[in-house]
C-alpha cells in the first residue's frame, strides 16, 4: 500500500511541476560562480582557524616561559637575599662596588659620633 501511494504522490508531483525549464548560460556561470564563492570563504575561515591555532599555541608557549622566567627570577631573588646575608654576616654592613671588588665598610655608629 505505502508503494502505492508514493507512486501517486510522484504522479501527483509531476502533473503540478511545469515542464522542464533550462537555465541559461549565464544563470548557470552565475549559479557556478556563487558555488566557488562559497568555497574560497570556506577555504579562507578554515586558514584562519588554523592560523588562530597556531597563534594560540605560541601564547600557550610564551605563557609558560614567563611562568618558567619568573621562577628562575625569584630563584635569582632568593639567592641574592642569601648572598647578601652572608656577606653582611662575614664583613658587615658596607658596600660593594660590582667593577673593583672593592668592598668599603659602612661607617659604625662610633665613627660617626666623631
Amino acid at each position: 500500500m505505502a508503494v502505492t501511494e508514493e507512486s501517486k504522490l510522484a504522479q501527483k508531483v509531476q502533473e503540478e511541476s511545469p515542464s522542464e525549464v533550462k537555465f541559461s548560460e549565464e544563470e548557470l556561470k552565475s549559479l557556478a560562480d556563487l558555488q566557488q564563492g562559497y568555497q574560497a570563504k570556506q577555504q579562507q575561515f578554515g586558514q584562519l582557524r588554523v592560523q588562530r591555532l597556531l597563534l594560540n599555541q605560541q601564547l600557550e608557549g610564551l605563557d609558560e616561559a614567563e611562568l618558567r622566567i619568573e621562577t628562575e627570577y625569584s630563584e635569582l631573588q632568593k639567592q641574592e637575599s642569601e648572598l647578601v646575608q652572608s656577606l653582611n654576616k662575614k664583613y658587615g654592613p658596607g658596600n660593594l662596588d660590582p667593577n673593583t671588588g672593592v668592598f668599603t665598610p659602612a661607617p659604625t655608629q662610633a665613627e660617626q659620633a666623631s
